[in-house]
């Protein structure tokens, strides 16, 4: 079915708001594989692509710094 067929969308129906907090879990869900179909339809139908994009980048950061430190940490104390 083609998008000229479907009936126009309900200008009062309110989709789901996306939070700080629920792009965090998102991001954090789909990081360990464990994000479910509900919440990514959500995200991908009333979410914004560079919120989940940035924060998506910013915990790929932290999670390899913290990984960095914790390896240097180890090395340190096992000397």
């Amino acid at each position: 079915m083609s998008a000229r067929n479907q009936p126009p969308e309900d200008p009062n129906s309110k989709k789901p708001a996306v939070t700080f907090f629920t792009i965090l879990q998102s991001v954090f869900s789909s990081f360990i594989g464990i994000q479910n179909n509900a919440n990514r339809k959500r995200d991908f139908e009333s979410g914004k692509f560079r919120h989940f994009f940035a924060a998506g980048i910013i915990f790929m950061v932290v999670f390899v710094v913290a990984l960095w430190l914790g390896v240097k940490y180890l090395i340190a104390t096992a000397a």
